[in-house]
């Protein structure tokens, strides 16, 4: 099962331990983390079901591309990792 990971900076503001789901996407692995964490959706995605601007999600160190549909697969013994991304000069 691929495991999803938030970091401890999210974890602040919502439980959200790591967790290990079903899924074969992000979308499939995130909605069942958020099956767990129902709170965690609404930092992670948008009103449209999309990636938050300010978010960035990582499958086994790669960013995803697929920021929208997060329809980038997930193997069984992924690692999904959701953080904040950060910004500034």
């Amino acid at each position: 099962m691929p495991s999803v990971a938030f970091t401890r900076n999210l974890q602040r503001h919502v439980a959200c331990p790591p967790c290990a789901v079903q899924g074969a996407t992000v979308r499939e692995s995130l909605e069942a983390a958020f099956t767990l964490y129902p709170q965690a959706r609404s930092y992670v995605l948008d009103e449209h079901g999309a990636l938050r601007f300010h978010m960035a999600v990582y499958v086994d160190g790669v960013p995803v591309a697929d920021r929208a549909g997060l329809s980038d697969p997930v193997s069984a013994s992924g690692e999904i990792f959701v953080m904040q991304a950060l910004s500034g000069g």
